[in-house]
């Protein structure tokens, strides 16, 4: 499976925050996308979502050589950095009907109460209205959509920074499980995290999109690889 970014441009007013994006997501796996704040990480996201489309340039997505179209809806699943979820049902409501609408229990067998665990949804929170729910608890149950639909392509906008250490580490692991089937896209302002869990580093830096060699994600030399790309990175910038 593919994702091609090709030439991707999106202006707002005057403001050309993409200029020519290109780059091809080559197979399934996990990619972390870096960039200064303002470089466009969201309106990237933004484009590939179809939350609304570039000014030009296309994404296509290509599960074999001879079959490449266009994203179309249910390829992509989004993770907000503001998290939405239906405030008037309960976590357990919220995640059974998914459940049922997915068919997921005949793909992993794990119930509304196994994944409300999963993301480190306490018990005693998952019969309460949801309007009642953290910023973070919000962000875990958003997160759950993507985890049980299984969408080819998942955005993630900086995804673990409402979890703790346990849940935090326990989605590490079922990020790892899926990325053999997906493409697993996140943007991170932490190195670490970056390197403990991407296969591929992409920056977006002046409104392109610029790999980092994959040979230097787990040596000393990557940070200062990534300083070096971004030095001179649109400080002061405001990101669409």
């Amino acid at each position: 499976m593919k994702l091609i970014v090709q030439d991707l441009v999106k202006s707002f007013g005057t403001k050309q925050v993409l200029k020519g994006a290109s780059y091809t997501f080559a197979k399934e796996g996990i990619y972390g996308l870096l960039g200064r704040n303002g470089a466009g990480k969201t309106t990237l996201f933004n484009c590939l979502s179809a939350e609304y489309p570039p000014d030009s340039g296309s994404v296509t997505l290509s599960r074999n050589v001879e079959d490449p179209r266009p994203l179309g809806q249910g390829d992509v699943g989004y993770v907000l950095s503001t998290p939405v979820v239906p405030e008037f049902l309960t976590g357990r409501e919220f995640v059974k009907f998914f459940l049922e609408i997915t068919g997921d229990p005949g793909r992993t067998g794990r119930t509304a109460d196994d994944w409300l665990a999963l993301v480190g949804i306490e018990k005693d929170d998952r019969d309460r209205l949801m309007r009642g729910y953290s910023h973070g608890m919000k962000n875990k149950v958003q997160m759950l959509c993507f985890l049980i639909g299984r969408p080819p392509v998942i955005l993630l906008d900086e995804p673990l920074t409402s979890f703790d250490v346990v849940a935090a580490l326990e989605m590490k692991n079922l990020l790892r499980e899926m990325k053999d089937e997906h493409i697993l896209i996140f943007s991170t302002h932490i190195l670490q995290l970056a390197t403990d869990l991407c296969d591929d580093i992409v920056v977006l830096n002046h409104g392109l999109l610029e790999e980092v060699d994959p040979a230097l994600i787990h040596t000393p030399e990557f940070e200062q690889r990534i300083v070096d790309i971004l030095r001179d990175g649109g400080e002061g910038q405001h990101e669409e």
